[in-house]
């Protein structure tokens, strides 16, 4: 375990003169986890921390995992499995939890419904999450893919995804897994651009409303600027999962 503070990057916000620092609710600690990508061993790792730092929280205590849950790393299905029972198990029985849709979540979904024809989840991850589930087939067409698929992910991890959100909002923060678009109200933001949005967002000086906490575009450490706080640190490849945690008006980091 880690802990470790980084320098705000000013932003040189418009609005920023005599702004008050951004706060969560009084009486709440809140974690934040970035894009896990299928590295279980990473988030119980990361898990056992934050239980560990919990226990001298307030009594409201928070935990958003900031979606990407699956593909890339090797176990995604138990990934899966640990987030979708988290509820059961102390000490995040008392905690209250938000699962955040990354896009890697939405083109499963996609897949699986057939919506989409899936080539470009199995090229980016999807096939890694397919053999957590037990489907081992190199030479297989897409709809053999699903077929299987459909066969081998649980129910309870299909409505899983179904459930996630694509926005959590803590008083003057707001959690997505991709960003937003400028210039548009928090409240009228389309899913879309909360799920895939990039450049505009990313080279954005805008005041959103809100410090937006968010993964997606990965960063070697957390970017924390004055308007937004990227956590994507690529654990499936770096073996390091961030969680950045805030109370009052204090923020700090664990990682794995």
């Amino acid at each position: 375990m880690s802990i470790v503070q980084y320098p705000v990057r000013s932003t040189d916000l418009p609005h920023n003169l005599g702004r008050k620092p951004a706060r969560v609710p009084k009486k709440t600690r809140v974690y934040a986890i970035g894009d896990i990508h299928g590295r279980l061993d990473l988030l119980n790792q990361l898990l056992k921390t934050i239980a560990k730092d919990s226990a001298d929280a307030p009594k409201r205590k928070v935990l958003v995992v900031l979606g990407d849950v699956i593909d890339r790393g090797p176990d995604s299905a138990g990934v899966v499995a640990r987030l979708s029972t988290l509820h059961t198990q102390p000490p995040f029985d008392g905690f209250k939890l938000h699962f955040l849709k990354g896009n890697h979540e939405q083109v499963m979904e996609a897949f699986l419904s057939g919506a989409d024809d899936g080539r470009l989840w199995l090229k980016n991850g999807g096939i890694q999450t397919l053999e957590s589930y037990g489907v081992f087939k190199s030479d297989h067409t897409t709809e053999a893919y699903r077929a299987d698929a459909l066969a081998h992910v649980p129910t309870p991890h299909r409505q899983f995804f179904q459930n996630m959100k694509v926005m959590h909002r803590e008083k003057d923060y707001a959690f997505v897994h991709a960003g937003v678009r400028p210039g548009v109200a928090l409240d009228e933001q389309n899913a879309e651009d909360l799920l895939w949005i990039r450049t505009r967002f990313l080279e954005a000086r805008d005041d959103f409303g809100a410090v937006v906490v968010h993964g997606h575009s990965p960063v070697c450490v957390p970017d924390i600027l004055d308007n937004r706080i990227a956590i994507d640190t690529r654990a499936w490849s770096s073996g390091t999962l961030t969680c950045l945690v805030l109370q009052n008006d204090e923020r700090r980091f664990l990682s794995t």
